[in-house]
């Protein structure tokens, strides 16, 4: 019976050389106290560098945040030396009991979901298709989407400003209705002084600014579709409006709940375009939920009261957290 014979052990360096090899050398008492004094001084120096990031959000966002919310459980001026605890009247003031408040805010409430209804719809549907058309241009691809993110990064006021010239009754939009022949169409008060024609300009100037940066997102999508996907539909017979309601827009559905999500975020809390063109007006007609809450707290005639905009405030979020576990389980269904 024949044997395995065993390996020769491996030589080190040292005995090839004829010398005594080396043992290990053990570990010090002093070496753990250096390891140990080297990760306190890097855990203390983060600690350090962060410090002044978590302080800044311990007051401006914790201490805010609560604040807020303890004042929305009571009356105040601003001015006063002490709160008045009133619990939840600030909020059945503003949703039903007081007559000064609650009819005020049903109107503002309604004006918000129209807002919230028209502006993610238009957002989409102009968007989408300036992506697809913009995705599909050869030369000057740059140029365009400079252009047309231009409206975003450009300073609000001054664009409102521009907009209630060009909206004024001898602004720019009568000027070319009238240049045109459709004079009848024009608005001798003014596109924001009509009241049946103020809410649906105010729509119109909100989609404006909101659609460059949905179009980039559609744009970032449309980019990164796998072509394969695109030439089978075609060569399955797809034309290109078929092959972009049927193939791209299921694709790019996770882009258009982002997209939803924002503008409807913004349709509800925002309120400096409203603000700025219209203050509300003309009367009440553009008044939406932010600038309600904006009012309440430094505009109303009849005793300003922080508690009830902090009310207001607070049901705005909650109405936005209910939004976003919405689109949240939308998206996660579509995926």
């Amino acid at each position: 019976m024949s044997t395995v014979p065993r390996p020769a052990p491996a030589r080190t360096a040292a005995a090839g050389r004829g010398e005594t090899p080396r043992p290990a050398r053990a570990a010090g008492p002093g070496t753990g106290r250096r390891v140990l004094r080297r990760r306190t001084y890097e855990a203390v120096s983060g600690y350090l560098f962060v410090a002044p990031a978590v302080i800044l959000f311990a007051v401006m966002g914790l201490y805010t945040v609560g604040y807020g919310f303890l004042l929305s459980f009571a009356r105040w001026n601003g001015f006063a030396p002490h709160w008045d605890w009133v619990g939840l009247q600030n909020y059945k003031d503003l949703l039903w009991q007081n007559p000064a408040y609650a009819p005020r805010l049903h109107h503002a409430a309604m004006h918000t979901l129209y807002v919230m209804i028209a502006v993610p719809l238009l957002t989409v549907l102009v968007s989408f298709p300036l992506a697809v058309l913009l995705n599909s241009a050869r030369r000057m691809q740059g140029l365009l989407r400079s252009v047309y993110f231009v409206p975003y990064v450009t300073s609000g006021v001054a664009v409102f400003f521009a907009w209630q010239y060009i909206l004024q009754p001898d602004g720019a939009v009568n000027t070319v209705l009238g240049s045109l022949g459709m004079g009848s169409l024009s608005q001798p008060q003014g596109w924001l002084g009509n009241p049946a024609t103020a809410l649906p300009t105010m729509i119109v100037v909100t989609v404006w600014g909101a659609v460059p940066v949905a179009m980039l997102l559609y744009l970032t999508g449309l980019q990164s579709i796998d072509r394969s996907v695109l030439e089978a539909s075609q060569l399955d017979g797809a034309g290109w409006w078929r092959t972009n309601v049927s193939v791209v827009w299921p694709l790019v559905r996770p882009i258009t709940s982002i997209v939803v999500l924002l503008n409807l975020r913004d349709s509800l809390q925002g309120f400096q375009t409203f603000l700025v063109m219209t203050n509300g007006g003309p009367g009440d007609h553009t008044n939406v939920l932010g600038l309600e809450a904006y009012r309440l707290a430094f505009l109303m005639d009849l005793a300003p009261t922080l508690g009830l905009a902090s009310a207001l405030g607070w049901l705005l979020f909650a109405a936005a957290l209910v939004i976003a576990l919405i689109n949240l389980r939308v998206m996660r269904s579509a995926t």
